[in-house]
């Protein structure tokens, strides 16, 4: 296990989908002034290097070969008129947020993301963003693979209910159609698989705490999990 020898605070969420991860996580990055790490626009900027390259996105092997020289990293600029810095993700120096969200990059991600060697590199600049800043990462293997040595883990979930109703509620919202049965089954499929794929799978760390949101607003989850990281981080 990597130790983190720096005097820097990493803040571990993982837990399932529709478990609040990344609000939860902003709002904690915001309220402490530190770094939100979006691991999933790192894997987006990674597809770019790669589409850059010219590897062929059906290429496993080429994809692992290409990655290596990567150098993907997260930043924050001011924003005029507005007191909260907006992120922004650097890949080899230049910033390539806007250009993260199109089908190309998308659909390159996808098949990226399963690569071994890929997320062994992002794990690896992850860890690199982690000993130089004081992070608060969300994901799946937070915890347990990329940050083992975070001071503060938590394990957020809710039952399948609660998230499949915050889904419906945020699709209705968009004008979209939803049915909330369909959801929940999607939601424990998801769950499913992600418990059990044999890279990384998605389980609570030995010495996460457990943080169910099911009965609690996001402001009731904000605090809770500052006031572990008050009690824990010294």
């Amino acid at each position: 296990m990597e130790e983190n020898t720096e005097r820097t605070v990493n803040i571990a969420i993982d837990g399932p989908a529709g478990a609040g991860k990344s609000t939860i996580a902003k709002a904690i990055a915001r309220r402490k002034g530190y770094i939100y790490v979006d691991t999933g626009a790192m894997f987006r900027a990674m597809a770019i290097y790669l589409l850059r390259k010219g590897t062929d996105e059906d290429d496993e092997e080429a994809i692992g070969r290409d990655c290596a020289d990567a150098d993907i990293t997260i930043s924050y600029r001011p924003v005029a008129g507005s007191h909260t810095p907006e992120q922004r993700v650097l890949l080899c120096g230049e910033d390539v947020t806007d250009g993260l969200r199109t089908e190309q990059v998308g659909n390159m991600a996808s098949k990226c993301s399963v690569v071994p060697a890929v997320r062994d590199k992002l794990k690896e600049l992850q860890r690199s963003l982690a000993r130089k800043e004081n992070v608060v990462m969300d994901g799946r293997d937070i915890g347990t693979v990329i940050l083992p040595d975070a001071q503060v883990k938590i394990y957020l979930t809710a039952s399948v209910g609660v998230r499949a109703k915050r889904r419906y509620d945020e699709l209705i919202a968009r004008g979209e159609e939803a049915d909330l049965d369909v959801i929940a089954q999607q939601i424990q499929e998801r769950d499913r698989r992600d418990m059990t794929r044999p890279v990384a799978p998605l389980t609570q760390a030995e010495d996460a705490i457990l943080v169910d949101t099911s009965d609690m607003n996001v402001e009731q989850v904000t605090e809770r999990i500052l006031s572990i990281i008050k009690n824990t981080v010294i």
